[in-house]
C-alpha cells in the first residue's frame, strides 16, 4: 500500500471517531469545534508515524498500526488536558477502543486483501 494511502487512512480513521462523536453528543457541526476536537488526536497520530517510522512499511499492523494508535490515543488525551479539553475516563475508553478498531482494523483489511490479491489463481 503506498503511504499517502496509509496516512489518508489514518486521517480519516481520526476524522471519523471525532464526527461521530460530536455528532453524538449533539455538539455545534461548526468547522473550527470539528479541528478543535480533531488537532490533538491528529498530532498524536503524526508523533506515532515519526516514531514507528511508518512510512517504511505504513499497513503494518506492529509497529505502524499499535504505535499510531497508541500514540493517537496517548497524546491526543495529553494534549486534550493541556489545552483544556475534557479528558473524562470514559472518553479515553472510548477513544481508545474506537482508534484501535479503526487504525488497526484499515490495516487488517488490506492485510487481507493483499493476501487474496497474492493467492488468487491466473486465468
Amino acid at each position: 500500500m503506498r503511504n499517502y494511502l496509509a496516512g489518508l487512512a489514518d486521517v480519516c480513521s481520526v476524522l471519523v471517531f471525532v464526527a461521530i462523536g460530536r455528532a453524538s453528543h449533539e455538539e455545534a457541526a461548526s468547522l473550527a469545534g470539528f479541528a478543535t476536537t480533531a488537532w490533538p488526536f491528529l498530532a498524536g497520530a503524526g508523533v506515532g508515524w515519526g516514531l514507528t517510522r511508518a512510512w517504511r512499511r505504513a499497513d503494518a499492523l506492529v509497529p505502524a498500526g499499535v504505535g499510531v494508535w497508541v500514540s493517537a490515543v496517548a497524546v491526543g488525551m495529553l494534549l486534550r488536558a493541556v489545552s483544556g479539553q475534557g479528558t473524562a475516563l470514559p472518553f479515553v475508553i472510548v477513544a481508545t477502543l474506537f482508534l484501535g478498531a479503526a487504525l488497526l482494523g484499515w490495516r487488517l483489511v488490506a492485510r487481507v486483501a493483499a493476501g487474496r490479491r497474492t493467492s488468487a489463481p491466473a486465468g
